[in-house]
């Protein structure tokens, strides 16, 4: 029996999955690439004042890097394996903060496997300095 063919999703259906979220319209993420050859992904997400470590700083709580870089990851997981998935484990590297700036995410899916899907992001701020890394491993089972 063979293994059905998976066409990736492209940058408006992504966008569309992210938008039914609540949680990440809150993150304001937006979809800039979807690069299924690539295997690579990259979004956006604006500053805004709940994101704050502390009120009026301007700096990005790590919580909320944190659950962009899950986001970003898991959506470039999805994107070749057709659909959303569940988070198994991801981690963060902390590089420097993130004081008044977007955040611009860009995830390289390293495996799509039938069962684990793996994802490096980078977080880079709007002058593309290296603000954070991470890896997330998703579940990529099938459990329709």
């Amino acid at each position: 029996m063979s293994e059905p063919v998976v066409t990736p999703l492209n940058a408006a259906e992504i966008q569309k999955m992210l938008d039914a979220s609540p949680f990440n319209l809150f993150l304001g993420l937006t979809v800039v690439t979807a690069d299924p050859v690539k295997q690579e992904i990259t979004m956006r997400s604006p500053m805004r004042p709940e994101f704050e470590r502390r009120p009026g700083s301007k700096q990005w709580h790590g919580g909320v890097i944190a659950s962009v870089i899950d986001t970003v990851g898991d959506f470039a997981v999805g994107m070749m394996v057709g659909r959303g998935l569940p988070t198994v484990n991801f981690r963060v590297d902390y590089l420097r903060p993130a004081v008044d700036t977007a955040l611009v995410a860009v995830s390289r899916v390293r495996r799509a496997g039938k069962s684990v899907g793996v994802a490096d992001v980078d977080v880079f701020d709007e002058k593309g300095a290296l603000l954070a890394i991470g890896r997330g491993t998703y579940s990529t089972l099938d459990t329709k």
